[in-house]
């Protein structure tokens, strides 16, 4: 008697098929990119330039500055490209790394693992950074916990709307930290959440935030780390070497005080401490 195999059976060969051939084209993909950059000579860099300290536009010069641009400006030098600055929104920063229109992200997109699971990213973290809230001086908020069932605005995409979320909290998302400040100024929330390197200083330092105060300590802190697209283990290992030296030079540490960024992160001092005793 003749047995017929089942269909998964019989689809097991073409499943396995696909995931070889997935396997097989990812990892060209990521030869191709490290490739690419070197081949043309040109490093594109999905940048978030909405304003502060890692990524903003002068305006004395209309051109782009920040600690991220400083930094992907580096990353070009050393692999002896020109750095190619594309604005980035979060939401739509993932999708410009996903599509191929930028090579790296250095776009104000701290490490968490959901993130871990859909792109790749540089072992090495650049830096540390947590969310702050700003909210007006009269305001009766002093901790986290007061914000529960309270409308808060951040920007879409952000790494904070999930302990915000856990917090109970009204998430109002908007496409830009620019346009969440804005709406935070219309009393359109109660708070605006965003990268305590935002929000600290802009609210010590400008002058039409002088009735505004930061919530602290940092939200959900975590490790900004340059992106790549999944499977790209080649440009990650060329770039690691280059981010562990930068610590270990004290050159990360000179762009945070050439930016201003208030205040110091201490988790610079101690990756330079770590590099420079392990040699890398």
């Amino acid at each position: 008697m003749l047995f017929e195999r089942s269909p998964v059976k019989r689809l097991l060969p073409v499943m396995l098929g696909a995931v070889i051939a997935l396997a097989a084209s990812t990892a060209v993909q990521a030869d191709a990119t490290l490739d690419k950059i070197q081949q043309r000579h040109v490093l594109a860099v999905g940048v978030v330039l909405s304003g502060g300290p890692f990524g903003g536009i002068d305006p004395a010069t209309q051109q782009p500055r920040g600690l991220n641009v400083d930094l992907a400006r580096e990353l070009g030098r050393q692999l002896g490209a020109e750095v190619q600055l594309v604005p980035v929104l979060p939401a739509n920063r993932v999708q410009f790394l996903q599509q191929g229109k930028v090579d790296l992200l250095i776009a104000n997109m701290e490490w968490t693992a959901e993130r871990g699971e859909i792109l790749g990213f540089v072992p090495t973290p650049f830096y540390r950074v947590g969310g702050a809230a700003a909210v007006s001086k009269n305001s009766p908020i002093t901790r986290w916990e007061d914000l529960k069932n309270q409308p808060v605005c951040t920007s879409q995409g952000s790494s904070y709307i999930k302990p915000l979320t856990d917090l109970g909290v009204q998430i109002k998302a908007f496409k830009s930290s620019s346009e969440s400040l804005l709406a935070l100024r219309g009393n359109n929330c109660v708070a605006a959440v965003h990268d305590a390197t935002l929000i600290n200083p802009l609210v010590a330092d400008n002058p039409e935030w002088q009735d505004y105060r930061a919530l602290t300590p940092e939200l959900n802190p975590a490790p900004s780390v340059v992106w790549t697209r999944r499977g790209e283990s080649d440009t990650q290992a060329r770039l690691d070497p280059i981010i562990k030296e930068l610590h270990r030079s004290g050159w990360l540490i000179e762009a945070q005080t050439r930016n201003r960024i208030t205040p110091a992160s201490p988790a610079l001092v101690e990756l330079q401490k770590q590099f420079q005793a392990t040699g890398a």
